[in-house]
């Protein structure tokens, strides 16, 4: 395809492709599907090579959260069944930490629901961040606790934070939709205040919520405007007890689609697989490893993921490899730019390639859990409508996410049950 071969070529320069041109890969057929994940598999090795980089989550503070973001399991009013429970103490968050580091993970993502942080919240993860990085030499750290206020990007930056989460979400025409309690202007913002204090910026999207291919297109145009390092894309988790809870409108070939579009936009930042891939992509997940460079290992904020030996088997299996610790994920360019990428060695492999970024949630906020907001329990609210009208209640769900009897999947949807906030192992 004429299409397919002019992004490649964009790509490599490292070129933004036309809205045109990243609506139409949104509209290729199935049957055109493993010729652009074919073409978008070239511009990931150009930059990344074959490494994919693992990050886990550490929730330190899961629901009781006022905001009212409608995806979200921690949402004030959500009757979600999830986890409930206040800060972890700082050796508590370490512990946590230091599983998804045995796993192999050489990002941890803090994570903690509610509108924002305080000036004590702050003191608090400062010291939760020291204790990570006191037992965990040469791990990078990525902070994703909601809208900042004045200068408390510097502080967690003093405090070894190596990164910042803030997701967009969606598009800024359609964001009131999903949110009523904070703006798309007051996200960006905080994106800015991280970039300012020099920490790598990590912001992204869930896809899902009933968009059009218009609202994405722009959120990762205006994503790429913002430029962040690394790009967490999320795949909506219905949770039952939330707005969204009747919205399964993906398919797996709609996701690496999806994906293929985000790469071709963001040819040279950390594209991160969030939060909803076994939800959504199921098996086949090793293909979406040829479009991002870049997973959650284990489980996510309120949601379980696959088991962590699974995610190694299976970027070992798809012809992939785990991305070492002294490696920069960063292009060279980009690493340099943000002054050495935390701190890790220049790049050892691939073209001009290294080891850096920023979840999910997220990035961190990595919506796994629903994206860093939570709820506060027991609060009436109306109905809020899905962004852009697609599936909603009552109408039909695609056969490939229902049951015999036409019910939705919901029982690809696991609550978290395990690791911190619980006295049981974690998944790492």
């Amino acid at each position: 395809m004429d299409l397919l071969n002019t992004l490649v070529d964009k790509g490599l320069r490292r070129e933004l492709p036309t809205r045109e041109e990243a609506l139409a890969v949104l509209a290729t057929s199935d049957d055109e599907l493993l010729d652009v994940v074919a073409a978008a598999g070239k511009v990931r090795r150009q930059w990344f090579g074959r490494r994919v980089k693992l990050n886990y989550l550490v929730n330190l503070k899961s629901g009781l959260c006022p905001e009212d973001c409608s995806y979200c399991s921690q949402r004030l009013g959500s009757k979600a069944g999830i986890l409930k429970y206040t800060w972890l103490k700082p050796d508590e968050a370490s512990r946590a930490a230091a599983a998804g580091v045995a796993g192999g993970a050489k990002r941890v993502c803090l994570v903690a629901s509610g509108r924002g942080p305080t000036d004590r919240d702050v003191d608090r993860v400062s010291k939760t961040i020291e204790a990570i990085k006191e037992e965990n030499e040469g791990i990078e750290v990525c902070a994703c606790l909601g809208l900042l206020s004045d200068g408390q990007a510097d502080r967690l930056r003093s405090a070894g934070a190596d990164a910042y989460n803030h997701n967009l979400n969606t598009s800024e025409e359609t964001y009131g939709a999903i949110t009523t309690t904070h703006t798309y202007a007051d996200r960006v913002e905080t994106v800015q205040q991280a970039q300012a204090a020099g920490l790598s910026a990590c912001s992204g999207l869930i896809a899902g919520m009933g968009e059009s291919d218009k609202d994405l297109v722009d959120v990762v145009v205006a994503l790429r405007d913002l430029d962040p390092d690394s790009v967490p894309v999320n795949f909506l988790i219905p949770f039952e007890g939330t707005p969204l809870a009747k919205e399964w409108n993906l398919t797996p070939q709609r996701c690496l689609r999806i994906l293929a579009m985000v790469r071709f936009v963001c040819p040279d930042v950390e594209v991160r697989l969030a939060g909803g891939r076994e939800v959504h992509l199921r098996s086949m997940q090793p293909l979406a490893l040829h479009l991002v460079n870049s997973i959650f290992l284990g489980d996510y904020l309120t949601s379980e993921g696959q088991a962590g030996q699974t995610d190694l088997d299976m970027i070992a299996d798809a012809g992939f490899e785990v991305e070492g610790a002294g490696t920069t994920t960063l292009p060279r360019h980009r690493a340099d730019a943000l002054g050495g990428g935390c701190g890790t060695q220049d790049a050892t492999a691939g073209a001009d390639c290294g080891s850096h970024d920023a979840a999910g949630a997220a990035g961190c906020g990595s919506h796994g859990s629903g994206g860093g907001c939570g709820p506060c329990g027991g609060h009436e609210e109306p109905e809020q409508q899905p962004v852009g009208g697609v599936a909603g209640a009552g109408e039909s769900v695609p056969a490939s996410r229902t049951d015999a009897a036409g019910a939705a999947r919901t029982d690809l949807v696991a609550v978290r049950r395990r690791g911190a906030g619980t006295d049981l192992a974690p998944n790492a």
